[in-house]
């Protein structure tokens, strides 16, 4: 009897680094919960529950992956080297310096075990990353919003930063995430436009344009607790993308799910966290509604993409070979 297909033996072999997308969507729904508790009302257990619970899926990732490495280390160095899969390495220590920001306020020693490898590991990824375009011809196609993850993640750092290393530091970060964003977000626009449109598992990346902007409006205050004219337009584009990805819906109706579909969720909540922050400066009752709007359909996102995580999972179609 002939031995069955490796992609169906062992899914191991085939568990993806974009996995850690999962930690990033439930990472920042921890975040806006305990925010929505702060600035809201919500009650504080749900921000607690889901820190635990984002914890854990966290550790589990990490410790499949891990596994694989040690099992499968030509994979991953396969993996490392992939035009479009070595962008989401730089999710694992985007996750630990979400897992920082989570910590932060009431556990501050355990920010700090996450925020400084978390923050070294970026450092790393970042110039890795850039050093691999330049050595590499990138064809175009290879172009999507992921590339955001490892340059702009950089503006992370400050967010959870701010008394663990100086300013000049997490101004170094910061502004080499928004300087990237710019060029990267000016590269994208013109692959879009001019050339073939994203495959289909690549659509829901288009969320994380909203990322940029809002991480980088709650850097800003974090850094500097103003909201001036730099503030407001930072939040702004980030409505403006909202907006957008609002006003594409169709576009998104009937993609066949990916774990890719994890990227709807961490742009989503990263909006709802500034909306809820400028409410909280401005008192301003749209704001408000604006607050309860996105921590509603953040929350809805979240149970749907839950749902087909587990649905798929049962099929057998997470962890396979493509």
């Amino acid at each position: 009897m002939q031995e069955a297909p490796i992609s169906e033996k062992n899914r191991l072999k085939f568990f993806p680094i974009m996995m850690y997308a999962t930690v990033m969507g439930m990472s920042g729904l921890t975040i806006m919960y305990q925010k929505a508790g702060l600035w809201l009302g919500f009650p504080t257990v749900i921000g607690m529950v889901l820190m635990v619970i984002t914890t854990i899926l966290f550790g589990i990732v990490s410790l499949v992956y891990i596994t694989k490495y040690f099992q499968y280390s030509s994979v991953v160095k396969k993996e490392f080297s992939h035009p479009i899969r070595l962008n989401f390495f730089a999710a694992v220590s985007i996750s630990m310096l979400m897992l920082a920001i989570i910590y932060k306020e009431h556990y501050p020693i355990i920010a700090a075990a996450f925020w400084y490898p978390g923050t070294v590991l970026h450092f790393y990824l970042t110039l890795h990353t850039i050093s691999f375009w330049i050595n590499n011809n990138q064809e175009l196609d290879h172009s999507n919003p992921a590339w955001f993850i490892p340059i702009v993640g950089n503006v992370l750092v400050p967010v959870a930063g701010v008394g663990f290393a100086s300013q000049g530091i997490l101004m170094y970060f910061f502004t080499s995430g928004i300087f990237f964003w710019i060029i990267l977000f000016a590269i994208l626009l013109n692959r879009i436009i001019f050339h073939h449109q994203l495959a289909g598992k690549f659509m829901p990346t288009m969320f994380i344009l909203i990322a940029p902007p809002a991480v980088g409006f709650l850097a800003y205050f974090k850094m500097f607790e103003v909201i001036d004219t730099f503030a407001m337009m930072l939040f702004n584009l980030a409505l403006f993308f909202t907006l957008l990805i609002a006003f594409m819906y169709k576009n998104f109706l009937k993609i066949k799910f990916f774990i890719s579909w994890w990227a709807f969720v961490f742009p989503l909540a990263a909006m709802a966290i500034s909306s809820m922050l400028m409410y909280h400066q401005t008192h301003d009752l749209t704001l408000l509604v604006l607050s309860y709007g996105m921590v509603f359909i953040t929350t809805v996102v979240v149970a749907i993409v839950i749902y087909q995580t587990f649905l798929h999972m049962q099929k057998g179609e997470i962890c396979i070979q493509e």
